[in-house]
C-alpha cells in the first residue's frame, strides 16, 4: 500500500464507515493501541477531530513508579494504623463509658470490642465483590466516611444499645482498611516483591494495636475527674480519620487492575464513537512501535489497512451479577474453611494468635494492677513493649525475605574463582577449599530438602519465629509477680506480639501464593475465624485470671500456642501430599 506525505496511507485506501462490522476485541495491559484515523473522512470539509483520551492514567499498577506504590502502601499502612488504633485504644475507657452509660456491668461494655469485631468479621465478605466490581478507591472512600462518622456517634451516644450499634458500624468502615490492603498490595507487586510491602502493613496494624492503649491510657486516668473531656479519646481519632479521609480522596488511586482496563476500554470506545460522529471512522491497522506518546498511545512505524473496533475486557463479560458475587463471597470461605484442612489449620492457628492479640486489652491491665498496683496509665505504658515488638518483627519479615532469595539458595553456585596467592600456599588453599565446600554442603542441603521456590518456603522461618508467641505467654505469665522488675513480663509481652505477627504474615503469604484464584475466599476464611476470636477472648479475659491466676493462664494460653505450632511444621513436610490431595489445589493445577 502506498503511503501518504504525512505518514498515512494514501486517500485510495479502502475506508470504513458507519456500514462497516464493527470488530470486537480485547484489550489487557499489554495490548497494543494503534492510531485512530484522524486525517481521511468523506466530508468536504471536516471539522477538527476530537484529541485522544488520557490514557496514562490506566497504566498496569504493576509498573507504578515506587514513588507512587509507596504512597499508596504509606496511606493503606496509616489507615490500618488507625483501625488498629480504634480497636484497642476502647478499653482504657470501659469504668469512664460504664458510669457515662449507667451500664450494668464492665462486661456489658466489653462487648462494644465484641460488636467492633464483628463487623470486622462479617462486612469484607460483601463489601469484597463491590470491591472488585467498583474499584478499591470508592470503597474506600465510603467506608471511611462510615469510620469517621460513626466514631463520632460513639463519643455522642448516651445509651449502651447505641454505643454497641455504633462500635458495629465503625467496624464495618474500619474492615476495609484492614482486610484489603492486602488485595491493593496484590494490584501493585508481583509474588516475589510482596512480602516486604505486606511485612509493613502487618507491622502497622500491631503498632496501632499497641499505640492505642498507650495514649487513651493517659487520657482516661488524667481526666477521669475532668466532666466529658476524656471522651478526647474519641475526638482526636475523630480528627484522626477525617484528616486521613482528605489524604485518601485527593492521593489515593485507583489500583484494581479489571477496573482500570475497563475504564480504559470504555475511554477508548467513547473517543472512537466520537469521531465517528465527526465522520472519521477506523483505526490503522499495521506495524507497531516500541515508543508510546504522552498520553499513552502507541505509535506507528508502517500503517497498512483500517478497521473499525471496540475494545472489551475479559473480567467484564466474566464477571457474574452482583447478588451471585455476593453469594459466593459468603458461602466459598466456609466451603474452603470446612473442606480444607490446610485451610481450617491455618484459621484456628492465626485465630488463636489473633485471640490472644486482642485478650491483652484487658490482660495487661488486670495484671499490672494486680501485682504492681499501677494504675491505668502506668499500665497503658506497658503496650510499648507490642510496639517494640511489632517494629523487630516488620524488620525480621523483611530479612528472612532476603534470605530466602539468596543466589546460593535458589541456584546452585558457581564454582570459586582460582586464586594464584592460592596455589602459591597449599595450605591456605586447603583451609579455602574446606570451608568452600562446607557453604556448598550447608546450600546443598537447603536447596534439596527446603526449596527455595516451593509454596512451603513461606513457612520456613515462622516455624521457629511463630514459637515466640508461646515463649512469650510463658514469661508473661510466670513472672508477672510484684517480687520480679516489671521488666520481665514487658519482655514477654514484646516477645508474644513478635510471634504472632509472624504468624498473621506468613498466612497471608502462603494462602496467597498456594490458592491463588481462591486466595480472596481462603483469606476471608482466616480473617472470619480471627476477628471472632478477637471479639470473644476480651470477653472472658477477667473470669479467666480471676480464677486461674497469672500463671496458669499464662501456662494454659502457652500451652495451646505450643500445640499449634506444629501446624507450619507439617506443611513445610507434608505440604506436597497434603495439596495433591485438595481438590481446590488439583484444580488449580489443571489450570
Amino acid at each position: 500500500m502506498s503511503e501518504s506525505v504525512s505518514g498515512q496511507p494514501s486517500h485510495g485506501s479502502k475506508t470504513p464507515s458507519d456500514c462497516t462490522e464493527i470488530t470486537y476485541l480485547y484489550l489487557t495491559f499489554d495490548t497494543y493501541i494503534p492510531l485512530a484515523n484522524t486525517t481521511i473522512t468523506p466530508s468536504a470539509r471536516p471539522p477538527t477531530p476530537s484529541p485522544p483520551p488520557d490514557l496514562k492514567k490506566y497504566d498496569n499498577p504493576m509498573s507504578w513508579p515506587n514513588s507512587r506504590k509507596y504512597l499508596m502502601l504509606s496511606l493503606s499502612c496509616t489507615a490500618t494504623f488507625l483501625t488498629a488504633y480504634t480497636a484497642s485504644a476502647y478499653t482504657p475507657a470501659l469504668p469512664l463509658l460504664q458510669a457515662d452509660l449507667n451500664a450494668p456491668s464492665p462486661l456489658s461494655v466489653m462487648a462494644g470490642i465484641t460488636t467492633f469485631c464483628t463487623g470486622f468479621a462479617f462486612a469484607p465478605m460483601v463489601l469484597a465483590p463491590l470491591s472488585e466490581m467498583n474499584g478499591r478507591y470508592p470503597l474506600f472512600v465510603v467506608a471511611g466516611i462510615v469510620y469517621v462518622i460513626f466514631q463520632a456517634v460513639c463519643g455522642l451516644v448516651r445509651t449502651l444499645t447505641g454505643l454497641l450499634v455504633a462500635r458495629l458500624l465503625v467496624g464495618i468502615g474500619a474492615s476495609v482498611f484492614s482486610t484489603m490492603v492486602g488485595g491493593v498490595i496484590a494490584d501493585m507487586w508481583d509474588k516475589e516483591e510482596r512480602n516486604t510491602p505486606m511485612a509493613l502493613f502487618s507491622g502497622a496494624v500491631l503498632v496501632g494495636t499497641g499505640a492505642g492503649p498507650v495514649v487513651a491510657a493517659v487520657m482516661a486516668h488524667r481526666w477521669e475527674t475532668d466532666g466529658d473531656k476524656w471522651k478526647w479519646i474519641y475526638w482526636h481519632q475523630v480528627i484522626m480519620g477525617g484528616a486521613l479521609m482528605i489524604l485518601l480522596v485527593v492521593l489515593f488511586k485507583e489500583s484494581r487492575g479489571s477496573v482500570l482496563l475497563s475504564r480504559k476500554a470504555r475511554k477508548l470506545n467513547e473517543w472512537y464513537e466520537q469521531l465517528e460522529r465527526e465522520g472519521y471512522f477506523g483505526i490503522w491497522s499495521g506495524s507497531s512501535s516500541d515508543e508510546a506518546s504522552p498520553r499513552g498511545l502507541s505509535s506507528m512505524t508502517a500503517p497498512t489497512s483500517f478497521q473499525r473496533v471496540r475494545w472489551l475486557v475479559k473480567e467484564d463479560e466474566e464477571r457474574s451479577s452482583i447478588y451471585k458475587m455476593i453469594s459466593i463471597s459468603v458461602y466459598r470461605p466456609f466451603h474452603l474453611l470446612l473442606t480444607e484442612p490446610v485451610i481450617f489449620f491455618f484459621s484456628l492457628w492465626v485465630a488463636f494468635a489473633w485471640g490472644v492479640l486482642y485478650l491483652t486489652f484487658a490482660s495487661i491491665p488486670i495484671v499490672f494492677r494486680r501485682q504492681y498496683l499501677w494504675n491505668i496509665e502506668q499500665a497503658g505504658y506497658m503496650f510499648v513493649a507490642m510496639i517494640v515488638g511489632a517494629i523487630l518483627a516488620t524488620v525480621v519479615g523483611i530479612w528472612q525475605e532476603q534470605i530466602l532469595h539468596h543466589p546460593h539458595w535458589v541456584n546452585s553456585p558457581p564454582p570459586p574463582p582460582t586464586d594464584s596467592s592460592n596455589e602459591a600456599c597449599p595450605s591456605r588453599r586447603r583451609v579455602g577449599d574446606d570451608e568452600a565446600r562446607s557453604s556448598s554442603a550447608v546450600w546443598a542441603f537447603m536447596r534439596r530438602h527446603f526449596p527455595a521456590d516451593a509454596p512451603e518456603s513461606r513457612l520456613y522461618f515462622t516455624c521457629l519465629t511463630s514459637t515466640l508467641l508461646p515463649i512469650g505467654l510463658f514469661v508473661f505469665g510466670f513472672t508477672a509477680r510484684p517480687e520480679i522488675p516489671w521488666i520481665a513480663p514487658a519482655i514477654g509481652i514484646a516477645l508474644a506480639t513478635m510471634g504472632i505477627l509472624s504468624i498473621y504474615l506468613a498466612v497471608f503469604n502462603y494462602f496467597a501464593d498456594t490458592y491463588h484464584k481462591y486466595a480472596s475466599s481462603a483469606l476471608a476464611a482466616q480473617s472470619f475465624c480471627r476477628n471472632i476470636l478477637g471479639g470473644v477472648f476480651p470477653l472472658v479475659t477477667a473470669m479467666m485470671y480471676d480464677n486461674l491466676g497469672e500463671a496458669k493462664a499464662g501456662g494454659l494460653l502457652g500451652a495451646i500456642a505450643t500445640a499449634l505450632t506444629v501446624v507450619p511444621w507439617v506443611l513445610v513436610f507434608f505440604g506436597e501430599r497434603i495439596r495433591a490431595r485438595s481438590p481446590f489445589a488439583k484444580q488449580l493445577e489443571k489450570s
